[in-house]
């Protein structure tokens, strides 16, 4: 079994000065809002930093429901609910910005052909 140091585990380390308290807020019919809390490595409020709110839903697509995450820019639940339907838009718009950009990077890639694929268009030599 390999030691710690030898899988680099040893170099893991847990970002004391980055802690969050993660909830989840749901209506259990729309989506759910996640708050994160700021902490200090006591557990207490770290009213240094901002909490922030992220907007999760799915959407129905033909290939079935697609995860939809987008950072709410609020500064309490109140405000987060109230733009809750804002960062799920903007969340689709950038699902559908990356499929529009994986279409342009699939119909501009270059196939090139096997050799036999050539030796047919070239003819024999």
């Amino acid at each position: 079994m390999n030691q710690p140091n030898e899988t680099g585990l040893d170099q893991v380390q847990f970002d004391r000065s980055n802690l969050y308290l993660e909830e989840v807020i749901t209506d259990l019919r729309v989506g759910t809002i996640r708050r994160l809390t700021p902490l200090d490595t006591d557990g207490n409020r770290d009213l240094g930093r901002p909490m922030m709110f992220f907007a999760q839903a799915q959407i129905m697509s033909q290939m079935g429901p697609l995860p939809v995450s987008g950072k709410i820019e609020a500064t309490t639940l109140k405000e987060a609910i109230d733009k809750y339907p804002q960062a799920v838009q903007a969340g689709i718009e950038a699902l559908m910005e990356e499929a529009r950009e994986m279409q342009r990077q699939e119909a501009s890639r270059i196939v090139m052909p096997g050799a036999e694929a050539t030796s047919k268009i070239l003819g024999p030599k």
